[in-house]
């Protein structure tokens, strides 16, 4: 079997860098617009729960609560419902995710200006969450597809044993890592410039990245991959 033909269409190098762009996308549109916060991950919000207790601000800490809750449920969630899914025999769990996030972030494109930047900002650790923990393994290679710190620290890595080395292994990891970098920043410089112009209406940049995606894997799911619904992505 061709080693390209061994992974499946979630796992492609292709889908990893349109979502890497499209959580670069989410992280500017929550900062630029939606409290001037980074939704994508929870160690800021782990970090300020922590200052908040130790300074006894007990409201504050009751709130940091709220968004690292919708991050762990986000998780929990896509551990629950990949078994389920799968016995329906008609989309991935993979696809069904894109497509919820599509959903999500359209309705959140509608809200009005005047809405609590909350419900924003949960709704989107909650779709991050399971997205992160869904989508693992791009070509073999383990990946995070809502922020950058191991990309950053394993283009370090790869480069210097590419470079000390010579393994053309580490230059492909290098290239790899290095390549969801650029998207994640192309990702948030598209949404920068939307957000100046649109506002909350912004977010639906990032419903059109994620259509491509949905579009692409869901055709895999009807034609080529359509007997292989029990196969399990790599890195579960």
């Amino acid at each position: 079997m061709d080693k390209k033909q061994s992974f499946l269409e979630c796992e492609r190098n292709r889908v990893f860098y349109l979502l890497m762009m499209s959580s670069g996308m989410l992280g500017a549109f929550t900062y630029c617009v939606r409290g001037g916060v980074f939704c994508n991950a929870q160690t800021g919000n782990i970090v300020l729960l922590g200052m908040a207790i130790g300074h006894g601000n007990w409201k504050e800490a009751l709130y940091l609560i709220i968004p690292i809750t919708a991050y762990c449920l986000g998780a929990v969630v896509s551990e629950i419902l990949p078994g389920p899914v799968k016995k329906t025999g008609v989309v991935r769990w993979d696809t069904l995710l894109t497509g919820i996030e599509i959903a999500v972030t359209l309705l959140l494109g509608f809200l009005p200006e005047s809405t609590p930047f909350q419900i924003s900002q949960v709704a989107i650790n909650f779709i991050c969450s399971m997205q992160y923990n869904t989508f693992r393994q791009a070509e073999g290679i383990p990946m995070a597809t809502t922020f950058c710190t191991n990309h950053v620290r394993q283009t370090g890595i790869s480069l210097v044993k590419w470079l000390l080395k010579g393994n053309v292994a580490y230059s492909r990891k290098f290239i790899r890592h290095a390549g969801m970098l650029l998207m994640f920043i192309i990702g948030a410089v598209l949404s920068t410039v939307l957000c100046n112009l649109f506002t909350g209406k912004a977010i639906w940049g990032t419903s059109i990245i994620l259509c491509i995606v949905f579009i692409d894997l869901f055709h895999a799911d009807l034609t080529k991959e359509k007997e292989m619904f029990g196969r399990v992505p790599s890195g579960h």
